[in-house]
């Protein structure tokens, strides 16, 4: 499902209040990990549909996250992610758009 999205320029809004920002999507997989932005993770599939994924990661050290991407059109995600990171719960539901060139 990642793959199918549309490369370039994305903007995450989480819902609650936090700013809103850019990162560049070349596969997709890069909204996995909103909150671990480290390499050296490894990740698990859990579920791989047509308009949806769910994958499970853990960075050694940092902690571990679970998250799902709902995918809308190419252009239009709604992501829930929840784990520890730093030693710390978090819990994020967000809606990602694409939003021009990288």
């Amino acid at each position: 499902m990642l793959a199918s999205l549309t490369k370039g320029e994305w903007t995450i809004k989480q819902r609650g209040g936090a700013a809103a920002r850019k990162i560049c999507v070349k596969s997709g997989q890069e909204l996995i990990q909103l909150m671990h932005t480290e390499s050296g993770c490894s990740r698990f599939v859990v579920e791989d549909g047509a308009a949806k994924v769910t994958v499970q990661y853990t960075c050694p050290g940092n902690g571990y996250g679970r998250t799902s991407i709902r995918r809308e059109t190419s252009g239009l995600v709604q992501i829930e992610s929840q784990g520890i990171h730093a030693g710390l719960p978090f819990q994020v539901t967000a809606e990602a758009r694409r939003t021009g060139q990288c």
